[in-house]
């Protein structure tokens, strides 16, 4: 292979602007597969706790319901459980004015609400890397390429000779950059729409669950889902 070929020959032709372009795009590569593995293990691990959460249901009362959910401090069913359970105390044992402008509805609501806002902006933390990577790693690429272009233009005018064998490595040393944006950028854009798809899919039964949980809080019985009602034991507050 002739030295001008190969990403070891494109770093040793390129000049401070060019390595500084690549190690760019290294980092960028590095950052998304850290989030994409990172971010997959994790949304993994939150859909493992949806069988957990459909087993709750048919728990003879709300404390053991809570211990089938488990314990792990991070679950989005366990912290909308409880979070329920304390605004409707709350609501109860208030001698405040709550009462006068939220009714027990509108407060769970609320802080069923705001659990899963705060369960969605962590689901969701990091997606933004992978996203600005898709959309500036091929231009950093290209301006990569353009530059490397422009160097070995030059290198050949000083050189005076403007054969195939003087004009093959550098422009290849050029083009490896353009290939390289690409390659960093693919991975992003569909590590990114993976991941939006399945956290679309976790919080649909979050949703759904906290929907549940709200009808059964305020009404002290679960919105039944076609046959299901008569699955369902009767939870017991408490």
């Amino acid at each position: 292979m002739e030295p001008g070929f190969g990403l070891l020959g494109a770093w040793n032709q390129a000049d401070a602007v060019g390595r500084t372009v690549a190690i760019l795009l290294l980092l960028m590569s590095v950052a998304t597969w850290a989030v994409i593995i990172i971010k997959s293990v994790s949304l993994l691990r939150y859909k493992r706790m949806v069988k957990p959460s459909k087993d709750f249901w048919h728990s003879v009362d709300l404390a053991t319901g809570i211990n089938t959910l488990g314990n792990q401090p991070d679950n989005p069913f366990l912290l909308l459980t409880l979070e329920g359970r304390d605004a409707v105390n709350h609501h109860r044992n208030t001698q405040a004015h709550l009462h006068d402008s939220l009714d027990i509805s509108d407060w769970v609501t609320r802080n069923l609400r705001y659990a899963i806002d705060s369960f969605t902006a962590r689901l969701q933390s990091g997606l933004s890397i992978l996203a600005t990577v898709g959309s500036i790693a091929p231009f950093v690429g290209l301006f990569g390429t353009v530059w490397g272009i422009i160097h070995a233009l030059l290198a050949i005018g000083a050189s005076g000779q403007a054969t195939m064998d003087t004009v093959a490595g550098p422009i290849g040393e050029a083009l490896v950059m353009t290939a390289a944006g690409l390659a960093v950028a693919i991975p992003a854009v569909i590590g990114y729409n993976a991941l939006v798809r399945g956290n679309k899919s976790l919080l649909l039964q979050v949703n759904g669950f906290a929907h549940d949980l709200h009808a059964y809080y305020v009404t002290g019985a679960r919105v039944a889902h076609g046959n299901e009602a008569a699955k369902v034991l009767p939870l017991k507050k408490g």
